[in-house]
């Protein structure tokens, strides 16, 4: 195993604003970051330990939440850095090649799509827009006498059984009324976006530990905004949030066009590089 790899944060075009933001850039090891360019392209990365990122050692430290956490950290403040001084194509989460010559590589074969994605991205920025269920105050139903089978005979057990019944029938009906006027809102809510971006991203909506507890998540949108109508669009969304009681709209950004990259099945294959991360 050779000591170090290197990492790649995202791909951009290459210039002198890029070449004075990098230096200052500290990548997910702490290392310095550089640039490397060829094509009229230039790859930001960084080394890392073959330690931690050959494929074996890297498929451990994937289930290590707070390892994760801070190399994801990291690598987006560097894609942010970098975007603040033009396009950049964020490259996933430890994607990494043996040397720079593959990273080369990377950059002339992948140079048809990498540059007219780069010059389509330039000047926007993309906002995340998240539809929540407004919170309620939950209805339990009336449940049947303690100890009591339902089917027990007996003075009032037929009542208690009734008003059971009617009790979830109401909650059920209740609870399809609010996802009816959560699918409304978001119809709302995604127009009065649309009308301001150049393009959208509907992404699975979070469940369980990401949705972090709170209230159900119906909608998981990103859009790309040119950055001259970043004022109109949160102004829009906003207004909209504001006449949909039956939801929570909660916005995010501006960031680094991540979800606009489009480059899972167009970065190719690492010419002798270790590994492509999650």
């Amino acid at each position: 195993m050779s000591g170090e790899l290197v990492y790649v944060y995202g791909v951009a075009a290459a210039g002198p604003g890029l070449v004075e933001t990098v230096p200052a850039l500290r990548g997910v090891g702490g290392e310095g970051v550089r640039v490397v360019e060829d094509s009229g392209l230039a790859a930001v990365v960084g080394p890392v330990a073959a330690a931690d990122f050959e494929q074996a050692p890297l498929a451990a430290h994937l289930e290590d939440l707070a390892w994760l956490e801070a190399v994801a950290r990291a690598h987006h403040e560097v894609v942010d850095a970098v975007a603040a001084a033009g396009p950049v194509l964020p490259l996933r989460l430890a994607t990494v090649y043996r040397d720079e010559d593959a990273v080369r590589a990377l950059l002339a074969d992948g140079r048809a799509v990498f540059a007219p994605r780069l010059d389509k991205l330039a000047g926007q920025v993309e906002w995340g827009v998240k539809v929540h269920l407004a919170p309620t105050t939950p209805t339990t139903p009336a449940a049947p006498p303690a100890g009591e089978p339902a089917r027990a005979a007996g003075p009032g057990t037929a009542g208690a059984g009734r008003a059971y019944l009617r009790a979830r029938g109401h909650e059920r009906r209740s609870r399809e009324g609010a996802y009816r006027e959560a699918a409304a809102a978001v119809a709302e809510v995604r127009a009065a976006a649309a009308a301001y971006a150049t393009e959208q991203v509907r992404h699975r909506v979070q469940q369980g530990a990401l949705a972090g507890g709170g209230p159900e998540n119906v909608a998981n949108d990103a859009f790309l905004v040119p950055s001259d109508s970043c004022a109109a669009f949160l102004t829009a969304v906003r207004r909209a949030a504001e006449s949909l009681p039956a939801v929570r709209v909660e916005i995010t950004g501006p960031w680094a066009p991540y979800s606009f990259a489009a480059l899972d099945d167009a970065v190719p294959a690492p010419g002798g590089g270790a590994a492509a991360g999650p």
